[in-house]
């Protein structure tokens, strides 16, 4: 590539010559994964509609093998552009610029050294799916290229591809069964509210875009511990058929000797390459707690870690964010300003009516057995999980029994009450009255 020189300087003065930096293109290596997402990033951000081929997709191209090449000034990438052969026609996947070094022909050379490569691979009709007006357009009108009028594409996205099941078996992830949000006993107000503003917008994004409706990125549920969270993101993730990957705080500073913010960092890297996902996050708060203020605290580099993390992770369509948490008045506050979480939702105790149903899926054919009244009141301060342990200790009780007695004795409602009796509940007024005010504080739906 050549250097342009340009002079400084009217009529009669002196001049100066100064010369531009040299870029000069090369293959891309692995190592430029981590720059090359981050300019793709940065001009999906600039462009008003999202690239026909996913980042996941351009990645997968460019392994295996297809035409992959960067501009790069001295060590700095500041350009890639990507390719796809198939049989007699070519795809140009993606071309991104670093902003600082547009207008300078770099996508047009880009571009050529693509086709070059194209043409040895046997294509020889070369076309781009593009946005009007989006990164790279300039460059393919430059280099020849036309626009098609009167085209429509359509396009049906399986969740789970083939080349996306290895990364989700690594990341720990995996297709959750269907039917799990049906399973969902009691709880119906947290239920439909769940339902209204995360899963309808997304399992019917095309309607919800017709009227102005923005799919939820990112929420927060909050709540004491076992009032069920958890079960309502899978939830979520079985009613939308969409990959769950659940992340453990707690796991990831001793999955790399970098610490945790670099841990998170490349999980975050590795999840860019899912075509779609839902990341679960349990216990937020153990990153993202309030910052002390001072560099040297641990938890002030995590925070601002996944602070950075989130928009980046908003930015794709068909990914959603569930953060979960007991304590929302323990996270930092930048990480509750509107724009990184759509929502904020209580995840409270089951009223009595949430109880009663919650009773009768554990208990099962024996609820017909049983003075389910009695062990809705004896259960006042229990949790979703509290009455999944007191379920199953009765029944267990009630088995043993029998099996040393033989007496036929079956299972009633003195089985379940005892078992309450030997479960301590999760719950306690100080845990329902820091609810209540953090509810007036904090909820956002």
């Amino acid at each position: 590539m050549l250097s342009a020189l340009r002079s400084v300087g009217g009529p009669g003065s002196f001049t100066k010559v100064v010369a531009m930096p040299t870029w000069r293109l090369r293959d891309f290596h692995d190592d430029d994964l981590d720059r090359a997402i981050q300019i793709w990033d940065q001009n999906q951000q600039a462009d008003e509609a999202p690239a026909v081929f996913p980042v996941s997709e351009v990645v997968t191209a460019a392994r295996a093998g297809g035409p992959a090449v960067v501009a790069v000034v001295g060590d700095e990438l500041v350009g890639v552009a990507v390719a796809q052969a198939c049989g007699e026609r070519g795809w140009i996947m993606v071309v991104a610029l670093a902003g600082t070094w547009r207008n300078r022909g770099i996508g047009s050379s880009l571009i050529a050294e693509l086709e070059r490569r194209l043409r040895s691979l046997g294509a020889r009709r070369i076309g781009a799916l593009l946005a009007p007006g989006a990164t790279g357009t300039a460059a393919l009108e430059n280099s020849g290229y036309r626009p098609r009028a009167g085209l429509v594409f359509y396009e049906k996205v399986e969740h789970l591809g083939a080349s996306d099941a290895g990364l989700l078996a690594e990341l720990g992830g995996r297709m959750l069964p269907e039917g799990l949000w049906d399973s969902l006993a009691g709880m119906e107000r947290e239920k439909e509210a769940i339902e209204r503003r995360i899963v309808l917008p997304l399992a019917q994004s095309v309607l919800a875009e017709q009227y102005g409706v923005r799919p939820p990125k990112a929420v927060i549920l909050f709540g004491p511990p076992g009032t069920g969270k958890t079960s309502f993101a899978r939830a979520v993730a079985s009613r939308l058929r969409w990959p769950f990957v659940e992340l453990f705080p707690s796991r990831l500073a001793s999955s790399h000797e970098g610490g945790l913010a670099t841990s998170l960092r490349e999980v975050f890297t590795e999840l860019a390459e899912l075509e779609t996902v839902l990341l679960f996050i349990d216990e937020v708060e153990e990153i993202a707690s309030v910052r002390s203020g001072t560099a040297v605290d641990p938890s002030h580099g995590v925070t601002n870690e996944l602070l950075k993390l989130i928009p980046g992770f908003r930015d794709h369509d068909d990914r959603l964010l569930i953060c979960a948490t007991n304590s929302v008045r323990s996270l930092d506050p930048a990480f509750l300003r509107p724009g990184r979480f759509d929502y904020v939702i209580p995840v409270g105790p089951p009223d009595p009516e949430a109880r009663s149903a919650i009773w009768r899926r554990y208990l099962g054919p024996a609820a017909a057995q049983v003075d389910l009244h009695r062990l809705v009141e004896a259960s006042a301060m229990f949790t979703p999980a509290d009455i999944e342990f007191a379920a199953r200790k009765g029944a267990a009780t009630a088995f043993e029994r029998e099996v040393a007695q033989r007496k036929g004795i079956p299972i009633g409602t003195q089985d379940y009450l005892q078992a309450i009796a030997q479960t301590r509940p999760t719950l306690t007024d100080q845990a329902l009255k820091d609810f209540a005010e953090d509810t007036e504080e904090y909820v956002r739906m």
